[in-house]
């Protein structure tokens, strides 16, 4: 071999060494042939158990337990169909709640109509500082709920920047009241209190002034009922707590030990104090509290 041959091969040695050659890649399988593998390992997996299980149980109990099958798969799907299919059509029933404060009746009944919705118009009206008078100035439900069709929208329509009729509190608990004066930006001055058989109980029975306008003042006058019979509360310093307590109760009083506090010379569960004080009057269920000695 020439000298040019052998540099040749020399140097096609070198450049193999200095540069080998990429490794051999291995194809990677497609994700589908995955798949398809992995599910026919599956399927060979239940048929092989399907067939040891027909083989070891009696024909009557692998006919049962098929049949039992059958069915639950049957059942879960009519459930699941019916769920799906409850929750499409309530949701299909149910619609928006447009807005409707500042409008008319007319308009809040056409754009309700439009929506598959009434109005309901109560009788009692809002004081507004800004809507006219007729108009509606509050509405249940509020704009942007969601309800179901053909219900109804209820308004309260707006009296102006103020009152032009009577406030009826009349009648109305006292927590109504309360609630509807605020509403109509109206300040609740006094409360007075009777006692009284003729009326409901913890309702408004009179106000005053009968006629109200934005930002007044009103009192009113609440019946507790009619109050049962009564008695002088008596001296109970001294007494011994524990006896007086089984006394009281069994009298239909409510009694408490709110508190016992050392005391010389007097041997402990002895009454110190006593609410109410004596000569007050009190009546069955009222709350008695008394402090003891140590």
């Amino acid at each position: 071999m020439s000298d040019e041959g052998i540099t040749v091969v020399r140097s096609t040695r070198m450049t193999s060494i200095l540069h080998p050659p990429d490794p051999p890649r291995r194809r990677s399988q497609p994700e589908s042939s995955i798949r398809r593998s992995a599910t026919r390992g599956l399927r060979s997996m239940v048929s092989g158990w399907t067939t040891i299980l027909r083989r070891r149980l009696p024909p009557w109990l692998w006919r049962t337990a098929m049949g039992l099958v059958v069915l639950l798969v049957a059942v879960v799907t009519f459930g699941l169909f019916a769920v799906v299919g409850l929750q499409v059509a309530l949701r299909f029933r149910e619609v928006g709640v447009p807005e409707l404060a500042g409008q008319t009746v007319q308009e809040a009944t056409v754009r309700l109509g439009e929506a598959g919705l009434s109005v309901r118009i109560e009788p009692l009206t809002r004081i507004h500082p800004t809507i006219p008078a007729g108009n509606i100035a509050v509405q249940d439900p509020a704009a942007g709920l969601t309800t179901r069709s053909r219900r109804s929208v209820k308004v309260w329509l707006s009296s102006g920047p103020s009152a032009g009729s009577i406030l009826a509190l009349i009648g109305q608990s006292e927590r109504g009241a309360r609630e509807r004066l605020e509403e109509d930006a109206l300040h609740l001055r006094a409360i007075a209190e009777i006692r009284s058989g003729r009326y409901p109980t913890d309702s408004v029975v009179a106000q005053e002034p009968p006629s109200l306008g934005a930002g007044s003042t009103v009192g009113i006058l609440i019946n507790r009922g009619e109050r049962g019979a009564t008695y002088v509360m008596p001296d109970l310093i001294g007494v011994h707590g524990a006896r007086l307590e089984e006394v009281l109760r069994a009298r239909g009083f409510r009694v408490s030990v709110v508190g016992d506090h050392p005391y010389p010379g007097v041997e402990a569960g002895v009454v110190l104090r006593q609410f109410p004080r004596a000569g007050f009057q009190i009546a069955h269920g009222e709350a008695i509290s008394l402090e003891v000695s140590q």
